[in-house]
């Protein structure tokens, strides 16, 4: 047996497998071409190839209405933004030319979500044969969206991210079944995710997901500096990778190596201010629209700030709502914190909680507490929820709850979930409510797991003294006996 197998290991993979016959046999042997990764990886093909049909009707919708895109819940940022935000003239996000200013809205994502969107454009613009964007810049905005070179521009935009994203979720999917080297097959659970299919085609977040799988993978291999350098980058494509750093405080106070802690920090700070650096020196107010558009924006879609403003009638306005979630979410982490200095503390060995484990802790409490959950942000939990509780009943119970929320946030932005009397959409409270519970069941196995390793079946895995997994496991007994600080 050179790995784990989930026949063998899971209870619900293990019922599954009567049907081909049973679990994994000791005599058994693999086959020599398809390793793990290498079904994985083509399961993930097939998982992105569904999400691709998945979102086809929306491009059927020509001459519907808006609601044809919320019935078949197949909307996406990607068509809707090419033109106002001028990339059908492939204009630099952050340019401060007043013409370009005054035909297109600022880009309201970070950097690095801008970057590849640029980049996205400037290759539907060579596949469609490089259309004159001068002659576009004398035409007014309103009349380019009744264009067909624009329009068929727009499907191959989708077309240019859906191929860039399926590279994304591959390399994401072989990161993550490399991160523990003996469980190759918990990346199961991320590649056939019914979030991945159903989400990752709304947005750009399959790029911060794929710099944190990055993440994940090396600081595994203890590469501090590659570690820090993904979660810079994964920063400047979305905030919450950022977080991260919070789980690694954690694990290297525990193993008292505080010096490899500087080092990822300092690393993360650096490719972090590379990364943002092109954008801020074009265009520095342009640059900052970002977080003026986050810290403006009242109670959004998703969130609970939504659900207590709209049922309690409060209006609640954007500075309560940031004043009390940034507050609650520092509570929050307090308590991860405590948490992950307490845990694990009994027994002959000590162990040291996982970074997938505290990642998943700190990123859904900053979750809970935003104030918008747009219906992608699932993604931001899928590769540190399949690392923290590698349990298929409990994700299929967690994405269960994700794709009920799924449903409900299409059907009251199409309007089938107000009462025909008038007022609010309740049974969206419902979706949200739903989402969060499941979200807190994980967290609570994620936590029990921490206090008890017995429930968790990577720390009951036997692993070699000095691999990196065996590190997380043996290291704080190590410092302790031999007083060294790294």
């Amino acid at each position: 047996m050179t790995h784990v197998y989930p026949t063998r290991d899971d209870s619900v993979v293990t019922a599954l497998s009567e049907v081909v016959g049973g679990p994994m046999g000791d005599r058994a042997r693999p086959h020599r071409w398809w390793t793990p990764a290498r079904v994985l990886l083509l399961l993930t093909a097939v998982v992105l190839a569904a999400g691709l049909v998945q979102k086809a009707p929306c491009s059927l919708a020509e001459g519907r209405d808006q609601n044809w895109v919320y019935s078949h819940m197949c909307y996406t940022d990607l068509k809707p933004l090419y033109v106002p935000r001028g990339m059908v003239e492939h204009a630099w996000p952050y340019s401060d030319d007043a013409q370009t200013r005054s035909r297109y809205e600022v880009m309201e994502y970070p950097v690095g979500i801008s970057y590849w969107a640029w980049g996205a454009a400037w290759v539907t613009h060579w596949l469609n044969g490089s259309p004159d964007v001068g002659e576009r810049s004398r035409t007014p905005v309103s009349d380019l969206y009744g264009e067909k070179e624009v329009d068929d521009e727009t499907q191959l935009f989708l077309l240019v991210n859906a191929v860039g994203f399926a590279a994304l979720a591959l390399l994401a999917t072989w990161l993550l079944a490399r991160t523990h080297r003996s469980r190759p097959w918990d990346a199961a659970a991320f590649v056939l995710s019914p979030a991945l299919l159903l989400t990752g085609l709304i947005n750009w977040d399959l790029l911060a997901v794929a710099l944190v799988a990055g993440a994940l993978w090396a600081w595994s291999r203890d590469r501090p500096v590659l570690t820090g350098v993904l979660i810079g980058l994964g920063t400047a494509a979305k905030l919450y990778p950022l977080f991260l750093l919070g789980g690694l405080l954690v694990i290297c106070l525990r193993q008292r190596r505080f010096g490899r802690f500087a080092v990822v920090t300092l690393w993360a700070v650096v490719a972090w201010a590379v990364t943002n650096a092109p954008a801020y020196l074009t265009g520095p107010d342009q640059w900052r629209h970002f977080w003026s558009f986050n810290a403006d924006r009242g109670p959004d879609l998703g969130s609970l700030w939504l659900l207590v403003d709209q049922a309690g009638d409060l209006g609640i306005t954007a500075h309560t709502v940031n004043v009390w979630s940034w507050g609650l979410f520092g509570a929050w982490c307090v308590g991860v914190f405590v948490i992950g200095m307490t845990a694990g503390r009994r027994g002959t060995v000590a162990m040291v909680p996982r970074l997938a484990q505290l990642g998943y802790l700190v990123v859904v409490g900053f979750l809970l507490v935003n104030k918008v959950y747009s219906p992608q942000y699932v993604l931001w939990l899928l590769p540190l929820a399949v690392l923290a509780r590698p349990r298929w009943r409990d994700q299929v119970v967690w994405q269960a709850s994700e794709v009920f929320y799924f449903c409900t946030v299409w059907w009251y932005l199409g309007g089938y979930l107000a009462p025909t009397g008038g007022g609010d959409a309740g049974f969206y409270w419902v979706g949200i409510v739903v989402r969060v519970l499941g979200e807190l069941y994980l967290a609570a196995l994620v936590v029990r797991d921490l206090y008890r390793p017995a429930h968790d079946p990577v720390a009951l895995e036997r692993v070699q003294p000095g691999t990196p997994s065996g590190a997380a496991a043996q290291s704080e007994t190590t410092t302790r006996s031999n007083a060294v600080a790294v």
